[in-house]
C-alpha cells in the first residue's frame, strides 16, 4: 500500500509518496483546482492511503479522493506541526512527512464528520460571522455617541426607545450620515440572522440532543446548536473531561523535575466559539436557583467572579457530556423556561402557531407567573440540598484528615499522643 501525503496551499498542492520497499519519491505538483484534484484522484487505486491537513477545503478535497483512495486520513495541523518540527520547511518536506507520518500509523487524526454534522458547523458558522457584523456594527453606533459626549438615556440603546433616541440625535452631516449607516446596516443583519436561525432550528427540530441541552438553564438555540455541531457523536468522548479539554475549558499545568505542578489559566484550545458561547450561558445560568447557581456562588467566594463563571461554563460541559451520553433531560430543568425555548425552536422550525382558547391573555399570563413561582421555589429548595451536601462532604473530609493525622476530635486521640502532649 502506498501512503501519500498531500499538502494543500490555495493555488496548488504538492504531494509525496512512500513505496512499499519504503522509498520516498515526489509526486509533483497539482494544481488546486476541481479538474486538477479529481485528475489527481483518478490516479488513485484501493490500495492507497492519502493524507491532508485540516484547513477550510478540506472535507470537500478528502470527498473527492475518497472516490477512488482506499483510505483518505484528515491530520492534526497543531499536533503534526510538534511531531514533524523542522527548521527547513517547504511544501515538498511537508508532503513527505505527512506521507512518512501516514506510513509509521504515527498521526494525529482528525474525527471526519457526517454530511449532517457538517452542514450544521456551516450553518452556526455562518450565523456566528453574522452576530460579528452586528456587534462591530453597534460598536460604530457607541463610537459616534462617544465622539459628541453623548450618553442614552435608556439602557438599551438598541430597543424601541434606543431607536426613537438615535433618531432624533441633531449631529452633524458626516455623523448622522455614519449612525444612518450603520442603523441600516444593523437592520439587515437582524434579517439575516433570523434567518441562519430559523435554518438551524429546521436542521435539528427533530434532534434528540438538542431537546436535552435546551433543559439546561442559560443554553439557548445558539449555544446548544454549536455544541451539537462541534461534539457530533459524543462517543468519541469516553469520558467528560475529555470533552472539557476539546473545548478548551481545561486548565494548563507545567510540571518538571521535582518541583510541584502548576495549574495555570484554561488552555483556550479547539473551537473558540462554541467556548465563548458556554461562557455566556454561564452568566445565564447562575441567574437562576439550583446547583449551578450554588456551585457558582461557592467557587466567587474562593476564586472571585471571572473564575467561578468559566467554572460553571466548565461545568456545564460536563453537564452536556451526560445528557447526551445517557440520552436524559437537566434533573433541575425550569420547566416553564424550558418548555419556552422547546416551543422556541418548534416556531423557529416552522411549526404553526397555537392559540390559548381557555382564557384571555391575561389569565395567561396570571398562570405562567404562578408557575414561575412554584418552580423558583422548588429550585431555591434544590440548591439548598446542593449547598448543605457539599458542605457535609467537606465537613467529613475534614474529619478523615483529622483522624488521619490523629488529632483530637470529638474524643480522645486516635493513635499517639495529642497536641498538647507533643508540645511538651
Amino acid at each position: 500500500m502506498r501512503s501519500i501525503g498531500l499538502d494543500v496551499g490555495r493555488q496548488f498542492a504538492e504531494a509525496a509518496a512512500i513505496e512499499p520497499g519504503g522509498e520516498v519519491h515526489r509526486l509533483g505538483r497539482i494544481t488546486a483546482s476541481p479538474a486538477g484534484l479529481r485528475a489527481f484522484a483518478a490516479g488513485l487505486g484501493p490500495n492507497d492511503a492519502v493524507v491532508l491537513e485540516a484547513t477550510a477545503n478540506t472535507w470537500a478535497i478528502a470527498e473527492l479522493l475518497a472516490e477512488h483512495a482506499g483510505r483518505v486520513v484528515v491530520s492534526n495541523p497543531l499536533r503534526t506541526r510538534a511531531i514533524a518540527a523542522a527548521k527547513t520547511k517547504t511544501d515538498q518536506i511537508d508532503a513527505a512527512t505527512l506521507a512518512q507520518l501516514l506510513a509509521a500509523d504515527y498521526l494525529p487524526e482528525v474525527w471526519q464528520p457526517d454530511a449532517a454534522t457538517q452542514a450544521l458547523r456551516r450553518m452556526v458558522a455562518h450565523r456566528a460571522g453574522l452576530v460579528r457584523g452586528r456587534t462591530g456594527a453597534r460598536n460604530r453606533v457607541h463610537a459616534i455617541c462617544a465622539r459628541r459626549l453623548l450618553s442614552a438615556p435608556v439602557s438599551d440603546l438598541f430597543g424601541v426607545a434606543g431607536r426613537a433616541w438615535l433618531d432624533r440625535l441633531v449631529l452633524e452631516p458626516d455623523e448622522r450620515l455614519a449612525l444612518d449607516a450603520q442603523m441600516r446596516l444593523l437592520a439587515t443583519l437582524e434579517v439575516e440572522i433570523d434567518a441562519a436561525e430559523r435554518a438551524i432550528a429546521a436542521h435539528v427540530l427533530d434532534d434528540r440532543r438538542m431537546r436535552h441541552l435546551l433543559t439546561i438553564p442559560g443554553v439557548g438555540l445558539a449555544t446548544a446548536a454549536s455544541l451539537v455541531a462541534v461534539i457530533g457523536d459524543v462517543g468519541r468522548f469516553p469520558r467528560p473531561h475529555k470533552l472539557v479539554s476539546y473545548l478548551g475549558l481545561d486548565p494548563r499545568v507545567r510540571q518538571s523535575g521535582a518541583r510541584p505542578a502548576f495549574t495555570g489559566h484554561i488552555s483556550r484550545a479547539g473551537q473558540a466559539h462554541a467556548r465563548g458561547l458556554l461562557v455566556e450561558a454561564a452568566h445565564a445560568a447562575v441567574k437562576v436557583p439550583g446547583p449551578l447557581r450554588g456551585f457558582f456562588v461557592r467557587t466567587r467566594g474562593r476564586r472571585g467572579t471571572g473564575v467561578a463563571i468559566v467554572a460553571v461554563a466548565r461545568k456545564l460541559t460536563v453537564l452536556a457530556w451526560h445528557l447526551l451520553t445517557d440520552d436524559v433531560d437537566y434533573r433541575w430543568a425550569p420547566a416553564v423556561r424550558s418548555a419556552e425555548k422547546l416551543r422556541r425552536l418548534e416556531l423557529l422550525g416552522g411549526a404553526s402557531k397555537r392559540f390559548d382558547l381557555r382564557g384571555r391573555r391575561e389569565g395567561v399570563k396570571a398562570r405562567r407567573a404562578a408557575e414561575l413561582v412554584r418552580e423558583r421555589v422548588v429550585l431555591e429548595q434544590a440548591e439548598a440540598a446542593y449547598v448543605a451536601l457539599v458542605a457535609a462532604r467537606r465537613t467529613r473530609h475534614a474529619k478523615d484528615a483529622a483522624a488521619t493525622n490523629g488529632e483530637r476530635l470529638d474524643g480522645p486521640a486516635l493513635s499517639g499522643p495529642g497536641p498538647a502532649a507533643r508540645r511538651s
